[in-house]
């Protein structure tokens, strides 16, 4: 497979919420045409791929998390042909688009559950997983405590107990059933045919679990080998992203052998550690979640984030670790959830300082793996605490500060959600508009950072090291890849800090690719990198533009 195949090492991905983007006609809900209309704005921006959070026909109560029809966009957003118009319009512009494919679970209001509740001997009976004996079943516990109290709801059409991880309106299917296996891969097929490049395959942790009373799968991870195996027969360079929140010694099993299972896995082990980097100010517990991670480098990569649309999970933290991640991020109580993370945007959590939040970014660009956005991340918003759960972080994107942050000229009643209109982070201070015409602005720096990245194919297909540093703050590292080498150095603190490095040969010249750290060359050779508080460095050894000898 060659490097056009693997596309996916060298982008950047730009995870969005099509209700929450842009609204084109006025009912207060971002749609297609909406998005189709502001693809100028994150092609300016130097996004490279999208990856849409569920858009399909959805009761809506679990943010379409809960599909009714998988082979249907949500009237609210628009037609299949919007859709359709959409990928063609991101291609032309050079950017692929990753779907949110949510087979773990449907909704209670999906025919196949509807035809499965009704009559015991229906074929789709066995597409879900039912008890009469919830008791004698191998405990679980469910994924949202405090808001469900069981895995098991008794179902009175059905007179059984019909499992789910999830919420009670999300009935898990059964995935030892192979029919149910080839419903999967249609749906696969139907959205490859329409433009995607790829799939984000939620909940893949739970997919290869026992469910319920079941016996657990021969080969659990065969049901995503399967998946992976369907869409490479049919698009050769497409893509499989895992949400795979799994034990750290489980996960290299995600990629499979050379690469026949995942293609990228959500690397949540390494965002916990990164966040208490961030709120100690120092490089140790960063280096320590790079120490717990497999090496994938000759199967897959990890696909690095500072935050998603669900809650910071900290949970693969120690106890001690996971207490100063909330102390210093979510000192209040209604800033945390599920006792495991936090319900805020990156921008208030680093007190809506752009040279701390330039920094995250630029180290999270630094680390091997795929970088992801969130949208409205790149501009700085905030969070809405006055949101239930992890609405808190799904408010509207500000475009400007007309009426609605020019998100919609609806009536505001109307809207998906609220606009954040109060504090530091409302849509007057904080916006698309404003930061386009602010030079040095934060949305100008995120574009550097994404077009520096996209110039150092190194990060995405070189030999990592993490560099010793004589600083507890300095976080440093170095990419290797033919005859190219890339240094990046960061300072996790207000102080500043200077650290000698050993990059090799003295006489390699140094180009500075990135960021306002200053570097001179030592009578023994090394490097001296210093950095101001919170700033950082960029380095190309050598040459002065990456080169591959083909």
């Amino acid at each position: 497979m060659g490097l056009e195949d693997k596309w996916h090492k060298n982008e950047t991905i730009y995870s969005m919420d099509v209700e929450t983007f842009y609204d084109s006609d006025g009912d207060g809900v971002g749609d297609f045409q909406g998005l189709i209309d502001r693809l100028g704005y994150l092609s300016r921006l130097g996004v490279s791929c999208i990856w849409l959070l569920p858009f399909y026909e959805t009761p809506n109560l679990d943010n379409g998390y809960d599909i009714a029809d998988y082979y249907q966009v949500d009237s609210r957003l628009g037609t299949l042909g919007d859709f359709v118009e959409f990928t063609h319009e991101a291609r032309a512009r050079g950017i692929r688009v990753i779907i949110d494919m949510v087979v773990n679970h449907t909704s209670d209001q999906h025919p196949w559950f509807q035809a499965a509740r009704r009559d015991p001997d229906s074929p789709y009976r066995d597409y879900y997983v039912w008890t009469d004996e919830p008791a004698q079943a191998p405990d679980k516990d469910t994924f949202f405590p405090g808001e469900e109290e069981d895995v098991w709801n008794y179902d009175e059409v059905a007179e059984a107990y019909y499992y789910h991880r999830f919420y009670r309106f999300q009935p898990d299917l059964n995935l030892r059933n192979p029919d149910v296996r080839e419903e999967i891969r249609k749906i696969l097929g139907f959205w490859l045919e329409l433009g995607v490049s790829g799939f984000r395959v939620d909940a893949a942790t739970l997919m290869i679990d026992q469910k319920g009373d079941l016996p657990p799968l021969e080969e659990p991870h065969s049901v995503l080998k399967e998946m992976k195996s369907f869409v490479r027969s049919r698009e050769g360079d497409a893509v499989l992203l895992a949400e795979a929140d799994d034990a750290p010694d489980e996960l290299e099993a995600y990629f499979g052998e050379d690469g026949n299972e995942m293609d990228l896995l959500l690397n949540f082990v390494l965002n916990a550690h990164l966040t208490h980097a961030l709120a100690r100010e120092e490089a140790s517990p960063l280096v320590a979640g790079l120490e717990r991670l497999p090496d994938v480098s000759g199967t897959g990569q990890w696909a690095n984030f500072l935050r998603n649309y669900d809650e910071l999970n900290v949970g693969r933290l120690s106890g001690g670790a996971r207490a100063e991640v909330f102390e210093t991020f979510g000192p209040e109580e209604r800033m945390r959830i599920y006792g495991r993370g936090l319900r805020r945007r990156l921008a208030p959590m680093l007190e809506g300082d752009p040279d701390r939040i330039e920094l995250a970014y630029s180290l999270l660009f630094a680390l091997p793996g795929t970088p992801i956005i969130v949208s409205g991340d790149e501009i700085g918003m905030g969070e809405d605490l006055s949101l239930p759960g992890r609405n808190a972080v799904r408010t509207p994107l500000h475009w400007s500060d007309d009426p609605n942050a020019g998100f919609s000229n609806g009536d505001p009643d109307d809207l998906v959600r609220g606009i954040i209109d109060e504090g530091p982070f409302s849509y007057e201070h904080v916006n698309v508009a404003a930061q386009r015409a602010e030079q040095n602005s934060l949305l100008d720096r995120m574009s550097r950072l994404i077009g520096t990245r996209k110039e150092c194919p190194s990060l995405g297909w070189g030999a990592h090291t993490v560099l010793a540093t004589d600083s507890d703050s300095v976080f440093a590292n170095r990419y290797d890849w033919e005859e190219n080498t890339v240094v990046t150095v960061h300072n996790l603190a207000a102080d500043t800090a200077t650290v000698p490095l050993d990059l090799g040969d003295p006489d390699d010249p140094l180009h500075r690719l990135v960021g306002a750290g200053e570097h001179t060359r030592r009578d023994d050779g090394r490097v001296a990198v210093e950095l101001g508080g919170y700033e950082y460095c960029w380095l190309r050894v050598g040459a002065e533009h990456a080169t591959r000898h083909w």
